[in-house]
């Protein structure tokens, strides 16, 4: 290899430190399939120990100054800017991602760490008339010991919500990033331990799923668990967290509709779904993913989709003029041969796209399928990667049943010149996050989140920090 990867490490107690029986695991650069680093995998020793020092940290962080608790997270969002390219290098390493993107990511990352830390400045609490001599007030506390639990695809974006929120809600945590991505997570601890954090505060660890979510989350000392992830673990993690009545927040898969009415321009629309889609190779769990177009504009519309699906340059993200990396494993391209052999028995044409290249890594091109009948694999299970399938509609209440008759309900998005048109499509969208004429991604200043089997709990905007805190009503006799 001719690219440095930094040895990943687990960060307990404010030491990076290997697991202690030594076991790791490899950590592929899946442009290559080539193992750029190995990672450590905690053992329940090490877990233990990150829990007892998240509890010594959590102690000193709540302590610590609102004005000096943002100061260290200020100071580490500057860093993390100013390390963007070589944190974006990293990440385009082990994810594949274009290194573009992954730049990008690392910066947005760095506003969203500054954002929560301004936001809990305003985490206020209040005063209640009461009787005479009663001091009646609501305050907001940090909820305790953190664990959380992160994907490989955002490798930036997933673990830094989450730490943000809790560290400027005053909480400490331990959180598992993924086995497959640890080099980001490393870079972005390291980041806030030079800025100042106390130790414990943050502890990072990398092991088994299984095992890992198993400890933390029956562990006593763990007050909330915070995953993003597919449904069914979210399941397994929901379930076994209310076996110990502990709160969950649940950010989980989603099968986003986009719907394009009759009124709406075609080719823009075309060209900004697009766009959305195959950001990422589509493993967002934003993505949009199942597109019903009126039937006046499904030739123009499909034509626009399958130009725009062409122009895509696939290749290693580290490549100049690359605009869509590999998938991120191999369990990725054997999940899109299944869905295209499947679209294509059930009626469904290729228009682009639907063969793995003959090359070394995990790559497998911008797919566009028409004609694909309703009980077609990809038009009821998640995709999360870049095939878009294509159907038409004639009725928009017909095309809202559609969209809403899966389980998820995360993101949906909708195309249209009226203003009436589009409040339809707000009201009768079931999703947590809406988008009217655009595609546009998470902010920090917004929530996300989803409903129905795509979660609950949000991340961004003051609804993101409050999920880290808990509210204690105060009722004080005066004069006793």
């Amino acid at each position: 290899m001719t690219e440095h990867y930094p040895e990943p490490r687990m960060l307990i107690a404010g030491t990076w430190c290997q697991g202690e029986d030594g076991r790791t695991a490899a950590v592929l650069n899946p442009a290559t399939e080539e193992v750029v680093g190995r990672v450590p995998l905690a053992s329940r020793g090490d877990l233990d120990r990150a829990l007892a020092a998240a509890e010594t940290g959590f102690a000193a962080w709540r302590a610590t100054p609102i004005a000096r608790r943002t100061a260290i997270l200020h100071a580490a969002a500057d860093l993390l800017t100013e390390r963007a390219g070589e944190v974006g290098r990293i990440m385009t390493l082990e994810q594949g991602k274009p290194l573009k993107e992954a730049r990008g990511e690392a910066v947005r990352v760095a506003g969203t760490l500054r954002w929560h830390a301004d936001d809990a400045r305003r985490a206020y609490g209040r005063v209640i008339p009461s009787a005479p001599g009663t001091l009646l007030t609501v305050r907001r506390e940090p909820a305790g010991v953190i664990a959380a639990f992160t994907p490989w695809n955002f490798p930036a974006g997933s673990p830094m919500r989450k730490i943000a929120a809790a560290l400027s809600a005053g909480c400490s945590i331990v959180i598992k990033a993924s086995e497959e991505t640890p080099g980001t997570a490393c870079a972005l601890a390291a980041c806030l331990q030079e800025a100042g954090l106390p130790d414990g505060a943050l502890n990072l660890v990398f092991g088994e799923p299984a095992e890992v979510s198993a400890h933390l989350i029956a562990a006593p000392a763990v007050r909330l668990v915070a995953f993003t992830g597919s449904i069914p673990v979210g399941k397994l993690l929901a379930a076994a967290a209310g076996a110990e009545m502990k709160p969950t927040l649940m950010e989980l898969g989603g099968h986003a509709p986009v719907i394009v009415c009759a009124d709406a321009d075609p080719v823009t629309a075309a060209r900004r779904a697009a766009a959305a889609k195959f950001a990422n190779a589509g493993q967002v769990c934003t993505s949009p993913s199942r597109f019903l177009v009126h039937e006046s504009l499904l030739a123009e519309f499909t034509a626009a989709f399958v130009e725009a699906a062409e122009a895509v340059v696939m290749g290693d993200g580290l490549a100049d003029g690359v605009t869509m990396g590999p998938m991120a494993n191999a369990r990725r391209v054997k999940a899109m041969e299944e869905l295209v052999t499947d679209a294509v028995s059930r009626g469904a044409e290729v228009r682009t796209g639907g063969r793995r290249p003959d090359r070394a890594g995990y790559f497998f091109p911008p797919t566009v399928l028409t004609g694909v009948p309703a009980d077609a694999r990809i038009m009821v299970e998640e995709p999360f990667g870049p095939v878009a399938p294509i159907a038409g509609f004639t009725d928009l209440d017909d095309a809202l049943r559609t969209a809403n008759a899966l389980p998820y309900g995360l993101a949906a998005y909708g195309f249209t010149e009226s203003a009436a048109t589009a409040e339809r499509l707000v009201a009768g969208f079931e999703a947590g996050i809406l988008s009217i004429n655009h595609c546009g991604g998470s902010v920090h200043e917004a929530p996300s989140g989803g409903v129905k089997e795509s979660g609950h709990g949000r991340e961004g905007g003051p609804e993101g920090l409050d999920g880290y805190l808990v509210t204690k009503r105060v009722s004080h006799l005066l004069g006793t």
